[in-house]
């Protein structure tokens, strides 16, 4: 539906959607590789509601949270991927380290991660609770990450062991 760069133009277009009585699911990463259990998780999280807004980690907060190198595709690149899925309502680049000030500013009814974060501090939980709104945690699709992928690819990059050429027979 759109790329939101604005988070002032954000809370309007999320007022009108609520006072449509629709619910927003929000979620969050950096989608710099995307795979099908990227799609799954969207697909999943928008189950949970009528809205889903997508925070989207800018090209600053990836280099700074993955490994050097990252991302392999810019901050527009992603957002206009995202923003062609259907599940996809609302993309939010944001800068900070954490989504803690967007979570703040979309207000969600439901906060959606993988179950990857089942143990593990949810940032935005706490606001969203006390907001009323639930904090929920998806399966994920088995050996489906950026990781596994990025792997695969170096080791498909690799050139074959070859035996080393004596020098002296040419």
């Amino acid at each position: 539906m759109a790329v939101v760069r604005d988070r002032e133009e954000l809370q309007r277009a999320l007022a009108a959607e609520r006072a449509a009585g629709r619910c927003i699911v929000f979620t969050n990463g950096c989608f710099d590789l995307l795979h099908a259990g990227h799609v799954d998780l969207l697909k999943r999280a928008r189950q949970f509601g009528d809205v889903l807004v997508v925070g989207l980690n800018s090209d600053d907060s990836v280099r700074a949270i993955k490994e050097p190198g990252r991302p392999f595709m810019d901050e527009a690149d992603r957002a206009l991927i995202l923003d062609a899925l259907e599940p996809v309502d609302y993309v939010v680049p944001f800068s900070e380290m954490t989504p803690k000030e967007l979570v703040d500013t979309v207000r969600p009814d439901v906060l959606v991660k993988g179950e990857d974060y089942r143990d593990k501090v949810i940032v935005g939980a706490e606001r969203v609770r006390a907001d009323g709104g639930r904090v929920v945690t998806v399966p994920l699709l088995p050996e489906r990450s950026s990781s596994a992928l990025v792997e695969r690819i170096r080791e498909c990059a690799e050139p074959p062991n070859t035996p080393a050429q004596d020098s002296t027979s040419i």
